[in-house]
């Protein structure tokens, strides 16, 4: 059974939210056999395997609490050998919570609560405690039937993904870009990502890196897609015409001017990256002016404000770490200058990059574009 927690905050869109949190159940259980019902305040899935279900559903965002419920008759014997089945004297203390939310059922929830606590306190060794309980014991009085529960399992909250539409996350291979995502993805927004490739400077590993990061992402989405864009001739010009300590600076705009066209070929509504104020040399404030003024797209930095602890925190939580820190170099790195400019001025990075024809480099760059759909489903072996 699924609460939905935030989602009951809305009102007249209440039921774009929870068809949008079905659609992206369905598209991260993949081919588990299972069958959904909802209404405005619950959703039950019918399943055989219930732990790789809850293993899943601890990853959609939208949800707020995950309970192994079962269904019973509403009649007051079902009800109670039920209970007495799901505690088999594990516990030492116990408190009851009836909700009544069919209110056909003639007795009150107090009432109810009393009753089956006797019953409990009758058959088992049990006590009750009324402020910390081993376990709780849940019976959700239904028209469709009586649910009864023990500890309810958190949910990660959030929007359900794509309830603010579609976005563009420049994926590196860090620690930092991994984390935008999937804070991106807990505000219900849906994403693509680009990565920027350039070979034989950079490796297959390092490729083979961020598309194994977009697929721990994907987990919490399931329909991720990845863009990967030939970026070694771009890179060359900018080393060859633009002085050393612009070279970070110009490589920046170019990737943002094509993950604006990008965005702009696909409908994606803004840019979201792994930016944090002051980290490197173009994440100054300054440097952020002069890169961001190429495009007239939101870009969205759910990092910004963090330190690297933080950051590192919830890589861990989400199971990207590991993957980040592995030593394989991308484009951000392996031209990377001894003293970078960092306070960049827009009117020498603008004399800078007009040495070289970047326009018709970056449209080559656009009609190349390797793209790799990461569905939950889809076995990566070709690229893990």
């Amino acid at each position: 059974m699924i609460k939905y927690g935030e989602l009951t905050t809305k009102k007249a869109n209440r039921k774009m939210f929870i068809n949008l949190l079905e659609n992206n159940i369905k598209n991260i259980l993949g081919n588990i056999d299972y069958k959904i019902t909802k209404d405005r305040s619950r959703m039950y899935i019918e399943c055989n395997d219930e732990t790789k279900v809850v293993d899943k559903l601890k990853k959609v965002f939208g949800i707020h609490g995950i309970v192994v419920a079962h269904k019973v008759n509403t009649n007051i014997d079902d009800i109670k050998a039920k209970v007495l089945e799901l505690i088999n004297n594990n516990y030492k203390t116990f408190k009851v919570n009836t909700k009544r939310a069919d209110k056909s059922f003639e007795i009150h929830s107090m009432d109810f609560n009393r009753i089956i606590a006797t019953h409990v306190l009758k058959n088992t060794d049990l006590k009750v405690d009324v402020h910390n309980p081993d376990v709780m014991i849940n019976i959700e009085i239904r028209i469709e039937g009586t649910f009864i529960y023990t500890n309810e399992i958190e949910g990660i909250g959030g929007y359900p993904v794509g309830v603010q539409g579609k976005a563009l996350l420049m994926l590196s291979g860090g620690i930092d870009s991994p984390v935008a995502g999937y804070l991106a993805l807990k505000r219900g927004v849906d994403l693509e990502c680009l990565y920027f490739e350039s070979p034989p400077h950079t490796s297959v590993e390092a490729k083979n890196k961020v598309i194994k990061l977009a697929s721990i992402i994907n987990e919490y989405s399931g329909n991720i897609k990845v863009n990967i864009v030939p970026f070694t001739e771009i890179q060359e010009a900018i080393y060859k015409n633009c002085p050393d300590s612009y070279i970070i600076t110009i490589m920046r705009r170019m990737m943002y001017r094509i993950a604006e066209q990008v965005c702009k070929k696909h409908k994606l509504k803004v840019i979201v990256n792994g930016e944090s104020i002051g980290q490197v040399a173009s994440q100054t404030l300054t440097s952020m002016i002069t890169i961001n003024s190429v495009t007239n797209l939101p870009v969205i930095r759910p990092v910004a404000c963090m330190d690297k602890l933080e950051i590192i925190d919830i890589s861990e939580k989400i199971g990207t770490y590991e993957t980040s820190i592995l030593p394989y170099e991308d484009c951000c790195t392996i031209f990377l200058p001894k003293h970078p400019v960092i306070n960049p001025d827009l009117n020498r990075a603008m004399e800078y990059e007009n040495r070289f024809n970047y326009q018709e480099l970056i449209d080559k760059c656009i009609d190349n574009i390797e793209t790799i759909e990461l569905k939950e489903q889809n076995k990566f072996e070709e690229y893990l």
